[in-house]
């Protein structure tokens, strides 16, 4: 039985385990919770979007859960680090920020686990720039699989920023030649004038301003794989020599007679239609066909929906290994994301990407967040405190107060008393209070400086900005 939005909850600290339930529903998470005894049993019949356990619950279980592979789990606890299912740990003070983190790992995890084929010995670590489940993204790294071990000719085509290079790259690590260089030429980078020299090289003297020998990119890359990017901007003139080499696998410095062998793998690249230029009499025929051996055809972001968040994931993780920082995107704001055209393609989402890192760092990326061309969701930054007529939306409100939608705000067992009183508590009255009594605090020990004070509150200067107008306060009368 299927139960991929359902998270089950396990944990021997009755308060710990009612703290968590709370936040869960908060951020409107279904749980369902059982004693450690059903554990297995559960698991046995159900597969769950994530299954929250304590460390001590984990220990006891660990050899068992080993056969459900497939199942995410999180440690309750920091005392455990990731393996195998055990995807993260989370420990108190818990906050919406991390508890988030910890879902979309457990989605990621999931959705790969459950959808992509075990890894065969071809495959690499550099296929994680391939990432995702669609079908059309499978594909093509069913065809590199293919046509790596071979010195085939191999045209990739697909719009701009889908990853044509990212497939080159692959192809040449996966191949014979992998301890050979990869050398990539943009072809409508370079003059006209000078790409014949860029690509077969040139012997001194043989024009104006060559006073030295140089190799061109065929000798560099000797051994190796060539990839020719936007072929479809190479000049008449070069097509036909460049058609040359490819049939008979010599060639000339420029200003030389003596023939080369060009003993290099050829991958070419370009976003435009080149069966249309032929036909317009812009591009060769038959260089085409020496070209064509082996298509492979990049989609287009909005072709493959589904690989958003793995490919949001992909690019967080790339750069996080880079040491440029990590960012975290909330449920909605992925959702909004995929509601978004990308028209640049994964090059877009990447500079998307570090942006959030740049203005976020290490932080939550909500829709509001994003810039205003990739909000696709109607929701409001801070929801105010309203009349209220039942139980249940006094709770939400509370509670609304309590994280302040989706700001990071720990929960701190501290500021609640032991024991409730015999004549109750106006909890969300204690509440108010107490987040009036802290922003007055931040802002005495910030000097009065709201950007301060909103720093050491862990939360956003608009964010404050909007508490100190809910609770009529400013910097002037405090």
């Amino acid at each position: 039985m299927q139960n991929d939005q359902l998270i089950l909850l396990i944990d021997s600290d009755p308060q710990r385990q009612q703290q968590l339930q709370m936040l869960l529903n908060f951020i409107g998470e279904q749980t369902e919770i059982v004693p450690s005894s059903q554990l297995l049993e559960r698991l046995q019949d159900h597969r769950y979007r994530a299954v929250l356990l304590a460390e001590e619950i984990y220990g006891q279980h660990q050899q068992a859960l080993q056969q459900h592979r497939n199942q995410p789990l999180v440690a309750i606890g920091n005392s455990l680090s990731s393996s195998g299912n055990l995807v993260t740990a989370i420990a108190q003070p818990f906050s919406y920020g991390q508890l988030t983190e910890a879902l979309h790992f457990c989605q990621v995890f999931g959705r790969s686990s459950q959808h992509l084929p075990a890894p065969s010995r071809n495959q690499t670590k550099l296929f994680r720039s391939l990432v995702g489940l669609s079908p059309a993204v499978s594909q093509v790294r069913q065809l590199l699989s293919q046509v790596a071990g071979t010195d085939a000719s191999v045209l990739v085509t697909g719009e701009s920023g889908t990853g044509k290079e990212v497939v080159a790259r692959n192809i040449h690590y996966l191949s014979q030649r992998r301890d050979g260089p990869f050398i990539p030429v943009n072809c409508g980078a370079i003059p006209p004038d000078l790409l014949e020299s860029e690509l077969f090289g040139h012997e001194r003297g043989a024009f104006t301003g060559a006073i030295s020998a140089r190799k061109g990119r065929f000798e560099l890359a000797q051994g190796g794989t060539l990839f020719l990017d936007e072929i479809g901007d190479m000049p008449a003139n070069m097509q036909v020599k460049l058609l040359r080499v490819l049939q008979e696998r010599v060639f000339e410095r420029v200003g030389g007679s003596k023939p080369m062998t060009a003993d290099v793998r050829i991958v070419a690249a370009t976003h435009q239609d080149l069966e249309k230029m032929i036909t317009a009499g812009e591009f060769r025929e038959d260089l085409y066909y020496r070209l064509n051996v082996f298509p492979v055809e990049m989609p287009a972001v909005r072709e493959r929906c589904e690989d958003i968040p793995l490919l949001l994931n992909e690019l967080v993780s790339r750069l996080e290994g880079e040491g440029k920082g990590k960012v975290r995107f909330t449920r909605r704001a992925i959702e909004s994301l995929c509601q978004h055209n990308w028209p640049g393609n994964v090059r877009e989402m990447s500079n998307l990407v570090e942006r959030m890192v740049i203005l976020f760092p290490n932080g939550l990326v909500d829709v509001n967040d994003l810039p205003p061309r990739y909000r696709y969701l109607d929701v409001p930054e801070y929801v105010p405190a309203l009349p209220v007529s039942s139980e249940a939306e006094q709770e939400g409100d509370m509670l609304a107060a309590l994280f302040n939608g989706d700001e990071p705000i720990e929960i701190q067992e501290s500021r609640f008393p032991s024991e409730l009183p015999e004549e109750g508590v106006n909890l969300k009255d204690m509440l108010a209070e107490l987040e009036i009594d802290m922003i007055r605090q931040a802002l005495e020990q910030g000097g009065n400086v709201v950007a301060r004070a909103a720093e050491l509150l862990g939360m956003r200067r608009t964010t404050l900005v909007e508490k100190m107008r809910k609770y009529g306060l400013n910097k002037e009368g405090m």
